[in-house]
């Protein structure tokens, strides 16, 4: 009698007792369950912990690429996000023309793409408008232009007859290029984010400059705003330093001369501290502090997101009154003004990892200055 399968069972119900049915019939199910391993007398492998971590995966959909206008930033912040720089080769011809190609897959790709506007402004510019288009041809998903600093922000209205409007023509460029949204650090103004027809998340560099000034715990601390139009920036740093605040009055004569005026609010006696957007040649700046000791200031610092710099701003720091002046690295500094000991360094890229990684997931960027 064979009871080496299921279809013997009949036979074995009508020869035995109930007892011998049940023990044959149960051998018989479990070898069909067995695997051919276990047929063969193999020993099978057990199945793998729930404690054993898997192997972590690689987001081939999330990409950072960047120009050659601030590498190391854009280093930075693929250090923080834990990510490798996306492979661009960007090279000019003998007559400087720009020619720019991708050299990794992009199609389907979260695309973000790292250019401060700086010095040389028309070719960092052009550099970003072409790996934006590159991007676009090879179909990457959706491309954010990530403008740590951007160029033309101060030409912003028509001030004086036949002028252009450059920060607008800007704009335009960037989105025919095929950006299909921008992320920028401290525009020289807000109401600059009305000339997109993209989406753009404006990034403040005041958490980097406010946990920097906090831990210097200045005596009678006063945030002053060298103009009128930095109000709005100055009255947010004092509240977060919980300081009081002044402003400087200045009338400007011609481009890069500004003549102070006189200071409105009481700075007698204490510690003033100017912040402005960008610094570019220093002149308003050193003419600010000059006017704040004359009223009475006892040390004057200064601070800024945006190191323009154009010569000769690190000689004016180094030979004026100012105590220290307190940078971020949206635009890279010159071997003079690193040398300089009155200029200190703060590097923003963690606060643009983390804008990266919340447009990324789709999550609140605000929550960063909350």
């Amino acid at each position: 009698m064979r009871v080496g399968g299921l279809a013997d069972t009949n036979a074995v119900r009508r020869n035995s007792t109930p007892e011998l049915f049940n023990i044959v019939y149960e051998r018989a199910h479990m070898a069909t369950l067995a695997t051919p391993a276990e047929k063969k007398g193999q020993q099978v492998p057990e199945e793998k912990s729930e404690r054993t971590k898997p192997r972590p995966r690689v987001d081939d959909k999330f990409k950072i690429f960047c120009g050659t206008a601030n590498e190391a930033l854009a280093d930075e912040v693929c250090h923080f996000l834990g990510l490798t720089r996306g492979q661009a080769m960007i090279t000019r011809f003998r007559d400087g023309e720009c020619y720019v190609q991708i050299q990794e897959n992009v199609r389907g790709a979260d695309v973000f793409v790292m250019q401060p506007t700086c010095r040389p402004v028309d070719e960092h510019l052009m550099e970003l408008l072409l790996m934006i288009d590159a991007l676009k041809r090879a179909s990457a998903r959706r491309i954010t232009a990530v403008i740590p600093y951007y160029g033309y922000a101060r030409q912003d209205r028509k001030d004086k007859p036949r002028v252009p409007i450059s920060s607008k023509l800007v704009a335009d460029l960037l989105t025919t290029a095929g950006a299909d949204r921008a992320l920028v650090v401290d525009l020289h103004a807000p109401q600059l984010q009305g000339f997109f027809n993209i989406p753009v998340d404006h990034l403040f560099g005041s958490p980097v400059l406010v946990s920097y000034f906090k831990e210097l715990n200045l005596p009678k601390l006063t945030v002053v705003s060298p103009d009128a139009g930095g109000v709005e920036r100055a009255r947010f740093f004092a509240k977060k330093m919980d300081a009081a605040l002044a402003i400087v009055d200045k009338r400007r004569v011609e481009m890069n001369v500004a003549e102070v005026m006189h200071v409105i609010g009481d700075v007698n006696g204490r510690t003033c501290l100017v912040i402005d957007d960008l610094i570019d040649t220093a002149g308003t700046l050193v003419k600010t502090a000059s006017a704040l000791l004359e009223n009475g200031a006892t040390q004057v610092y200064a601070c800024c997101s945006h190191p323009v710099f154009s010569p000769p701003a690190v000689e004016n720091i180094s030979q004026s009154p100012i105590t220290q002046v307190v940078v971020t690295n949206t635009i890279p500094l010159s071997e003079a003004a690193e040398r300089e000991p009155k200029i200190k360094k703060l590097s923003i890229a963690g606060l643009i990892g983390r804008a990266i990684q919340s447009i990324h997931e789709e999550t609140s960027v605000s929550r960063l200055f909350s």
